[in-house]
């Protein structure tokens, strides 16, 4: 997949992801690794970033494995950019698609 789409589209993903389960670093790689290829370097620079604008937020919870897991969750700020974003995602994805689709 091109590099560009993909950093275009991530951060909506990463929200939609968390918005219906909250989840901790690994499990939103191996979740997001299922629509595209990334790697724990991209997700996690975006989960500070997205935690900084106070778009999810985190928590630690014991795991039977190991240390403690930060789990993020989505805020209520985050909800409400997660739509905005989702609108401008359809909007413009839609443009692009009709506009192949004349061009073909």
């Amino acid at each position: 997949m091109n590099t560009q789409f993909k950093k275009g589209v991530l951060e909506l993903i990463v929200l939609l992801v968390i918005s219906k389960e909250d989840k901790y670093g690994y499990q939103l790689v191996s979740e997001v690794g299922k629509i595209m290829d990334v790697n724990e370097g991209t997700i996690y620079p975006l989960l500070k970033r997205l935690t900084n604008e106070r778009y999810c937020e985190t928590y630690l919870e014991q795991s039977a494995e190991g240390p403690a897991r930060k789990y993020y969750k989505i805020t209520t700020a985050g909800k409400i950019y997660l739509d905005v974003l989702t609108k401008e995602w359809l909007d413009f994805s839609g443009t692009v698609n009709s506009f192949i689709k004349e061009m073909q």
